[in-house]
């Protein structure tokens, strides 16, 4: 999108399944598809309550938009398990990592939350950290 005028600026990026494509989020919520990514919808133009901080690929080709208060929208067959959005957390969320069956959400204190089939198997929240924590990945 470079060059491109922008209501919010890009938060994340996520390629296709097959590596042949690729999906930007705007803090909007906006995306923007490229290659063979499928545009299945997005947050863009919709009041949020907080903004969009990462996107997450399915596996399958659906995708999820995760906000900073937790707030998770899927779409394209992503299946939605539950979110933070709603829940008091001590940091704000800053991504997602989605799995087959499941998904994580990472708070920029290390704190981890899972849903679906994700197991919960440790995290640093709760734990003194030198910078915050500004991505995740599976």
């Amino acid at each position: 999108m470079g060059g491109m005028p922008l209501n919010k600026p890009i938060v994340g990026i996520a390629t296709t399944p097959d590596g042949n494509g690729y999906y930007e989020v705007a803090s909007d919520g906006g995306i923007f598809a490229f290659g063979d990514a499928t545009f299945f919808g997005s947050m863009g133009g919709k009041p949020l309550n907080a903004p969009i901080v990462g996107i997450g690929m399915t596996p399958a080709g659906g995708y999820y938009e995760v906000a900073s208060d937790g707030g998770l929208f899927a779409f394209g067959g992503a299946p939605f398990f539950e979110s933070m959005g709603g829940m008091p957390l001590n940091k704000p969320i800053v991504g997602i990592a989605p799995l087959s069956s499941g998904y994580y959400e990472v708070a920029s204190d290390g704190g981890i939350f899972a849903f679906g089939n994700a197991p919960f198997i440790g995290s640093e929240g709760g734990k003194p950290v030198n910078a915050p924590i500004v991505a995740m990945t599976t």
